[in-house]
């Protein structure tokens, strides 16, 4: 049986904090406080997410209450002076907003983030409806899977097709999510292949092959 790649919606977390466009500055921060959350969904109608305030679109409210900037930075900080001056979720929302859908790999809602600098994503269906959301904490709960979970995973669905035809017998250990594989390969070329269909298992930190317990000399990791 295949495992495939972990997806958002294994990860994700369903019971959401949003707010509506009306909602105030002030109830927007203490929202943020209390749930311990950088990231706010702003939601309208039966639930569809039109816009995200994120702590960044409230900063410039404190950076600039005391200044006076010159005609340049006003220039080039026109969005960040009109959201200094907004007071609700409406005005102060970065729209449209950074949406991933809960069938999405990990990896893709990790590009995601990185791409767009932000550290959650909203989960929304194809017609933009909030179904959950997805931190970067989330994406790294699948370096929680145990050791012997990974090399089980691993023994089955790589090293068992990959090598079992060449009848080379290849040992699997794993320790703290590092993947050591061992054994006497006569064809090395499957070094590489091995090496690379291991470090995409979910969970895996690194992978390398050990000398001492068979004729692999390649190093993986």
């Amino acid at each position: 049986m295949s495992h495939g790649p972990h997806l958002v919606s294994d990860v994700m977390t369903h019971t959401v904090v949003a707010v509506g466009r009306g909602a105030s500055f002030k109830e927007i921060v203490e929202l943020m406080q209390q749930w311990k959350i950088s990231a706010l969904p702003v939601l309208e109608g039966e639930g569809r997410v039109v816009g995200v305030v994120s702590e960044a679109d409230l900063l410039p409210k404190e950076e600039f209450r005391d200044s006076d900037p010159d005609r340049f930075t006003q220039l080039r900080r026109l969005p960040d002076l009109a959201k200094a001056g907004a007071l609700t979720a409406g005005e102060l929302m970065s729209t449209p907003a950074v949406t991933v859908h809960a069938d999405a790999t990990l990896a893709e809602a990790a590009r995601v983030m990185a791409q767009r600098q932000v550290k959650r994503l909203p989960v929304t269906t194809v017609d933009g409806l909030l179904e959950g959301v997805v931190s970067r904490a989330d994406l790294l709960k699948v370096f929680l899977r145990s050791d012997e979970e990974l090399a089980a995973e691993i023994r089955q669905e790589i090293v068992s097709p990959l090598f079992a035809a060449s009848g080379q017998p290849v040992q699997v250990r794993v320790s703290g999510g590092r993947v050591t594989l061992s054994g006497r390969l006569r064809d090395t070329s499957l070094v590489p292949v091995a090496a690379r269909l291991v470090r995409a298992v979910e969970g895996v930190v690194g992978v390398e092959f050990d000398p001492s317990n068979g004729d692999v000399v390649r190093q993986a990791d």
